[in-house]
């Protein structure tokens, strides 16, 4: 039996990784930390993938019958209008941005500088690629919710018992279905990440001939990259616990001295000027908050690190023409003959 690179690659990335991060540069951190925090968290990789859809419920009788709604005027549209698509855009340009790093964050590890300026200017157009086919999946989720949500909402509606019933037996009968494609979606998602990109660095090519050029890999090798996803499910738990405590007890430490301008803040709104001490109140809360999410940045260097380069390790044991990586491949597996030498 073929050994598993899934479990041969644990101790390979983490050698990669602190040959990569150590000695500690300041520059090197702060860089790698802005690409983290655009990618996401040490749970972005293979094994999951996040689509959150908000919902909103009611009573179905419609609200008090005395009760008043007043009319929504024209004002008060265009405010809620400009509001909405002020946020889809920043998230629009969020997933762009974050698409682009995630080429960024790859060369910098193949090449173990970060130059986020010339990375990007190289790669923009095969982040502009990613970010395309991430948006179709999306669309994909979100009508597959919405085909879902149609037999609750025609149940809400009390047309007929018949008819709520009906509705019901089609939602419980789609509802394995969607998770399935739930999944799945996950799967393409996390696979395009980790894997199909390096494929499009090396062979600079689109996703679709990413994915074609990585299919008969996993066709081949399926119980390798079974093992990759069960390893990085428990990898990324890790990571993120990680994360969670380290991020934890800094957000703690950090209290200290915000704790005093806190303080001020209260002060100054007490015995001085209640719009004064809002406003101050407001502006250290923004920038503690601002503190926590760069904490929060830094953490996740060296936990993404790890999860790339141990990606990236196992699919060029699994296919050596698809080896991202090949001189930390070498620098770590030659350290690891040298010490078996001596020893």
């Amino acid at each position: 039996m073929a050994p598993l690179h899934a479990l041969e690659n644990l101790d390979d990335a983490l050698d990669a990784t602190t040959g990569f991060l150590r000695p500690v540069d300041r520059s090197t951190w702060v860089r790698l930390a802005i690409v983290a925090f655009f990618i996401g968290g040490p749970g972005a990789n293979a094994n999951s993938v996040q689509w959150t859809f908000g919902g909103g419920g009611g009573n179905g009788g419609g609200g008090p019958p005395n009760v008043v709604f007043e009319p929504i005027g024209g004002v008060e549209l265009l405010v809620a209008a400009a509001v909405v698509v002020f946020a889809l855009g920043l998230v629009v340009l969020f997933g762009f941005v974050g698409s682009v790093m995630e080429f960024v964050f790859v060369q910098s590890l193949r090449e173990e500088t970060v130059r986020v300026r010339e990375y990007w200017g190289a790669h923009w157009r095969q982040g502009l690629r990613l970010f395309g086919f991430r948006l179709a999946l999306f669309a994909f989720v979100f009508g597959s919710v919405l085909v879902l949500a149609i037999p609750v909402i025609v149940g809400a509606l009390d047309v007929a018992s018949v008819g709520g019933g009906l509705a019901i037996a089609f939602f419980l009968l789609l509802l394995p279905v969607f998770v399935v494609l739930a999944i799945t979606v996950g799967l393409v998602n996390g696979f395009t990440t980790v894997f199909v990109v390096p494929i499009m660095l090396l062979e600079e090519c689109g996703v679709l001939a990413g994915w074609r050029r990585l299919w008969p890999s996993v066709r081949t090798e399926p119980l390798q990259f079974l093992a990759y996803l069960v390893a990085s499910f428990f990898l990324s738990i890790l990571g993120g616990i990680l994360v969670a405590v380290v991020t934890l007890v800094l957000a703690l430490a950090l209290l200290v001295p915000f704790g005093v301008l806190f303080a001020v803040g209260g002060l100054v709104l007490a015995f001085v000027s209640e719009p004064a001490g809002i406003a101050l109140l407001v502006l250290v809360g923004a920038v503690y908050a601002l503190a926590v999410l760069a904490v929060v940045a830094l953490v996740q260097v060296p936990v993404q690190t790890y999860l790339r380069y141990y990606a990236m390790l196992v699919l060029g044991d699994v296919d050596p023409d698809l080896d991202a990586v090949p001189e930390q491949r070498a620098r770590v597996r030659g350290d690891d003959a040298a010490g078996e030498s001596a020893a």
